[in-house]
Formats: C-alpha cells, sequence, structure tokens
C-alpha cells in the first residue's frame, strides 16, 4: 500500500470516528471467515461499522480527530458506534457465543478511555429504545390516571345533576 492509499484510509477512518460516539478495539483472531462475516452482520444490523485496519493507522485516525489511543498490538479491529450500547452489546454476546471472540482491547466513549469491564457494563445497560420506552410508560401513567380522575369527577357531576333535575322535577309535580 503506498503513501497516498495509507492517508485516504486515514482519512477515511476519521471521518467515521468524528461522527462516532464511541470506539471500540477488538482483536479478532480465532475467528473464521464464516463467523466473521457473521459479526460483521451483527454489526451493520445494529447501525456500527466494523473497520479492519493496521494498528498504525488506526491510531493515526484516532489521534487525529482529537483523541488519544493507546498502544494496540496485534490484529485490530475498530468498532466505530454511533450508539455505545447497541455496539457493546453486539461485541459482547458475539464474543459470548464464540469463545470469548472477537476478544476486547478497550475502548474510547467521549473521549475517554474505558476498559474492558466498562464496556461489558455499558452492554448491560438496556438500549436506547428501552430507555425511552420505560420513560414513555412513567410519564404515561401519571396523565392516565390524571384522566381518570378527570372522567370520574364529570361523571359524578353529571349523576349530580341528574338527581338534582329528577328532585325539581318530583317537587314541581
Amino acid at each position: 500500500m503506498n503513501k497516498t492509499q495509507k492517508e485516504q484510509l486515514v482519512s477515511e477512518l476519521k471521518g467515521k470516528i468524528d461522527g462516532a460516539k464511541a470506539l471500540y478495539f477488538t482483536d479478532f483472531t480465532g475467528l473464521n471467515v464464516k463467523r466473521m462475516t457473521e459479526l460483521r452482520r451483527r454489526f451493520r444490523k445494529a447501525g456500527v461499522e466494523y473497520v479492519v485496519i493496521k494498528n498504525t493507522l488506526a491510531l493515526r485516525a484516532v489521534n487525529e480527530a482529537g483523541l488519544t489511543g493507546g498502544k494496540l498490538k496485534g490484529p485490530t479491529g475498530v468498532v466505530v458506534a454511533r450508539d455505545p450500547v447497541a455496539a457493546a452489546k453486539v461485541i459482547t454476546d458475539f464474543a459470548r457465543e464464540n469463545e470469548q471472540r472477537p476478544a476486547l482491547k478497550g475502548g474510547l466513549f467521549d473521549g475517554q478511555v474505558l476498559t474492558n469491564d466498562q464496556v461489558k457494563k455499558l452492554a448491560s445497560m438496556p438500549s436506547r429504545e428501552q430507555m425511552l420506552a420505560t420513560l414513555g410508560a412513567s410519564m404515561q401513567a401519571p396523565l392516565s390516571m390524571f384522566l381518570g380522575a378527570m372522567s370520574s369527577l364529570l361523571s359524578n357531576l353529571a349523576g349530580v345533576m341528574e338527581s338534582l333535575k329528577q328532585q325539581k322535577e318530583a317537587a314541581g309535580s
């Protein structure tokens, strides 16, 4: 690969990193083509990009994006994620199913270095959609209770008005 091709790869990865919330570094040693294809399919389904690139080029792109990456050794796949929780879930679930492969080397979340344990904690969090659904349900409960109370008051008022009407009719006859 010549210098211009390397520079192009670095600039492409830097562009992807600029729009990402999190980066995870994995060691994909031991994954055959079939498993690697399945991993990439899961990442695509979750809206996550997975890039295999030389360590020096990956670190150059990370540093050019204004982040600091540690030393990377061995084969490295870079997970570029807009949704850090979804990406962490894909990595940990896939590793659990495939003899802890790909192995997690670490990551970056909003510019902060993450350990493997922190990535696993992120993976155990509910997804964005689940959190929004929970928030919506918790906001809906008081509103529906208020609506029920108002409906009850209106039907009680209607009942009182009806009984007053009947009392006046009975008094007038």
